[in-house]
């Protein structure tokens, strides 16, 4: 499966290998990213829904560099739950962009509206929920989104469209859902 990144979850966490004499043990770590939401003036995780995106450092994620992430493509394993929580592995990213599966998308409710998160028809059948974070009026979702799914929200409808010209480039616009 190939999924494009256009956004990352506001809370990240780390985990470096055991053995302290590994030369490479940074090179080798693992990166965690969920959503999160502004509690008392520090991002807290507060799930509804607990999942995360894991990207391996091996796979030539860089975590110093979140913006040359965004619509890169990354060769991914199956979503799948385990032990209860939404997980993506982002194995490797690929050194040429091709047109994706599917994109990875973070919603706020700021940006897109509040969304009903189990309500019928919040979104379409293709998007997977990996996780989402609410405290308030506060909300934080991250996605799996195929090209053209869609969501509902306070706010309205949004398409997730791919650029033309980029397809591994895409964004949520709003539109009308019939």
């Amino acid at each position: 499966m190939l999924v494009a990144i256009t956004g990352f979850g506001s809370v990240w966490r780390r985990r470096f290998r055991n053995d302290a004499s590994d030369p490479e043990r940074f090179a080798r770590a693992a990166f965690y990213n969920t959503t999160g939401v502004l509690v008392n003036g520090t991002i807290r995780t507060r799930p509804k829904i607990v999942g995360h995106a894991r990207f391996n450092g091996v796979g030539g994620f860089n975590p110093n560099q979140l913006s040359r992430m965004i619509n890169r493509v990354f060769e991914c394993a199956e979503p799948c739950v385990w032990r209860g929580q939404n997980k993506v592995l982002l194995k490797s990213m690929l050194r040429a962009p091709q047109r994706p599966d599917a994109f990875l998308v973070v919603t706020r409710a700021e940006q897109t509206g509040r969304v009903n998160v189990g309500a019928p028809g919040w979104k379409s059948d293709d998007a997977l929920l990996i996780s989402f974070s609410e405290y308030r009026e506060q909300q934080e979702a991250m996605l799996l989104m195929p090209a053209y799914s869609w969501l509902r929200s306070s706010f309205g409808n949004f398409v997730l469209a791919p650029s033309a010209a980029k397809p591994w480039a895409a964004g949520l616009h709003p539109t009308v859902i019939p």
